[in-house]
């Protein structure tokens, strides 16, 4: 234990700068001879959940190269194609070590108090409190690797042990720690000020942990059924989840740079919306663009049966994206409302969440872009109050004569208000429980609400969110189908024709021509035959309403179900890490053809051989971004 806190403390204390010199008690003058009643849990939880917040550093690397390309939530290459960065995964291994290493010693110093009678009254609940905490960090870092040593910073030498075997414990420490909690217990504000989620409120804690064993179990569902239900309905027979928004496990964010600063706040990085989104938000829910925009726009609103200016020579089209190959000259006639709320258009800047980025730079507020003919002849495109979304990949030559894919101001960008670092980081939301319950509940398991309930509850929870109540209603009646062929009403299980009629303009002036819209197939589910069944909408919900804050759970859900519908990347050129998507296959849908793990880092490898190869042995397959884990499609 001395080891323990000798290794420790001076990272510690120095994480502590980011509450207040005034608000510990005085350790020691030499904090090397701290013993273990002198040090206090709480410093070295509020150290770990501050810390898992990501500094700039990491959260560029980790939550937005890596889980936001992987999940589509935004326009992006890297880890989206088959390639990652290990300086980037050896930046967060490491940083993810230290937030466990954290709350691991927290658990190891609460027992050593309550052994030696130093122990608060609180004591008990702040072990429970870590063990919970703990327990979010592993499915973190087992999310994105796979194997991990569970005993890991408990004073012995760590064992990895398989997916499988890191589920079972984190499912049994959740479903011990909150069953331990005793809510009846004081918290004292100085205690209170060292939780930046829930200031020690006990029961939210129990919640969280709650939500978390079904957000967990529910990862289970398509590799143990069985396990995934015992669990499930073990976690939601307490009565205790994250039911609404002042359960919600957040973490306020602040300007500057350290581990309270925006996890998107990095201005280099575009985060332009992405064909998958786009194609979830277009048209779903039938809600008018012009009751959701401002007069000035209304103008530019077009019809929902015209997709564009067709320009099959400066867009990718070796892409199963339905509407590759298009420029739509306006605003869609109809659009899920969250999307006008989380993305800015164009040139809109009365929106008082357009963002600058880069302020270094004027581009945001250029909308000027061209394309080129394939003799040289130059075609000026005006992006302003404009609504496009393009497929990543390799767009090859097609690409050297396009100037308004992936350049500011051209395409719609993550709204200011996510990127300011002048939020709340959500790490759960109540939308999810009640989408969780939803699809248990279409299971066939033991659950408190009906799906349909269920699922109508997390899309106002949503809804809430975004602050687009107004349109609640009328959206959850609707048939109207997205780009994807997915409805809203939960009842409307209606398969869409496979395709439909449309226009669109031959190039900027050529004639308006009529062609069949052909709704994408997405092989992974249903083999390809199901576009609107209710799992399609829960989960489509689910992902719209973790935008942007949770896109770790985009991919999980993606990698888990084959759900939502995830456009391919562009192959007009083949790409060196996607061997398997190519001109002959790139109208279907693969598990090879998306990323499903991060490879250990070299850290791993150099540091500890002997477990770098008790891991990859677990894996299945090689140590590769495309090896599926444990409880995902095969």
């Amino acid at each position: 234990m001395k080891n323990i806190i000798l290794k420790t403390i001076i990272p510690a204390i120095l994480g502590f700068s980011l509450v207040s010199c005034e608000d510990f008690d005085i350790i020691n003058d030499d904090p090397m001879a701290a013993s273990a009643d002198q040090v206090q849990v709480e410093y070295f939880i509020n150290q770990s959940i501050i810390g898992a917040q990501q500094n700039p550093h990491v959260a560029e690397r980790a939550f937005v190269l890596y889980w936001k390309g992987a999940s589509m939530h935004h326009l992006g290459g890297g880890i989206a194609l088959g390639t990652h960065n290990d300086g980037w995964s050896v930046d967060y291994w490491g940083s993810a070590s230290s937030w466990l290493n954290a709350a691991s010693t927290a658990i190891q110093i609460g027992n050593e108090k309550a052994a030696n009678g130093s122990a608060q009254p609180y004591n008990e609940n702040l072990i429970q409190v870590a063990r919970i905490w703990r327990a979010y960090l592993i499915s973190e870092l087992s999310d994105n690797f796979g194997p991990l040593p569970i005993n890991a910073f408990e004073g012995v030498n760590p064992e990895f042990v398989s997916t499988k075997d890191v589920y079972d414990y984190m499912l049994l420490e959740l479903a011990q720690a909150q069953a331990e909690i005793d809510i009846n217990i004081a918290r004292p504000t100085k205690l209170q000020n060292l939780d930046a989620a829930y200031m020690y409120d006990w029961e939210k804690w129990k919640r969280f942990a709650n939500s978390l064993r079904m957000r967990l179990s529910m990862r289970l569902s398509e590799v143990d059924p069985a396990k995934a239900a015992s669990e499930f309905q073990a976690a939601v027979s307490t009565n205790l989840f994250i039911a609404d928004a002042s359960h919600n496990f957040t973490v306020e964010e602040r300007p500057g740079w350290d581990d309270l600063t925006g996890v998107m706040s990095r201005e280099w990085n575009a985060q332009w919306l992405s064909s998958t989104l786009n194609n979830l938000y277009v048209g779903l829910g039938g809600v008018p663009t012009q009751t959701q925009v401002g007069t000035h726009l209304h103008g530019h609103i077009r019809p929902a049966d015209y997709l564009g200016m067709y320009f099959p020579d400066q867009f990718a089209d070796r892409t199963n994206d339905p509407a590759k190959a298009h420029w739509l000259d306006g605003l869609p006639e109809t659009m899920d409302p969250r999307a006008y709320k989380a993305f800015f258009i164009p040139g809109d800047f009365d929106n008082p969440n357009y963002s600058l980025f880069p302020t270094y730079t004027s581009d945001a507020r250029n909308q000027q872009g061209y394309l080129l003919e394939t003799n040289g002849d130059t075609v000026r495109i005006d992006a302003t109050y404009t609504w496009n979304a393009f497929a990543n990949g390799d767009w090859g030559a097609k690409g050297t004569r396009n100037r308004l894919r992936g350049i500011v101001g051209k395409a719609p960008g993550l709204g200011q208000q996510f990127r300011g670092s002048n939020s709340r980081r959500v790490f759960f939301g109540s939308w999810e429980s009640y989408f969780l319950l939803a699809e248990a509940g279409l299971r066939g398991w033991t659950v408190p609400l009906g799906d349909e309930q269920a699922y109508e509850t997390g899309v106002r929870h949503s809804f809430e969110y975004f602050n687009a109540g107004q349109f609640v209603d009328a959206y959850l009646n609707s048939d109207a189908f997205n780009r994807n062929g997915t409805s809203v009403r939960y009842s409307h299980t209606e398969e869409p024709p496979n395709t439909v009629a449309m226009t669109h303009r031959i190039g900027k002036t050529g004639p308006v021509t009529t062609f069949d819209y052909a709704y994408p197939v997405n092989n992974l589910y249903q083999s390809g035959a199901i576009r609107n069944d209710k799992l399609t909408k829960i989960i489509t919900q689910k992902y719209l309403s973790n935008v942007p804050w949770l896109p770790l759970e985009g991919w999980n859900d993606h990698r888990r179900l084959g759900l939502p519908f995830f456009v391919n990347p562009a192959v007009e050129n083949p790409l060196p890490n996607l061997p398997g998507l190519n001109s002959s296959t790139y109208m279907t849908s693969s598990i090879g053809f998306f990323p499903q793990r991060l490879p250990y880092p070299s850290s791993l490898r150099n540091a500890d051989p002997t477990g770098y190869a008790a891991a990859s042995a677990f894996l299945g397959g090689p140590d590769a971004v495309l090896t599926p884990l444990y409880w995902a499609k095969k």
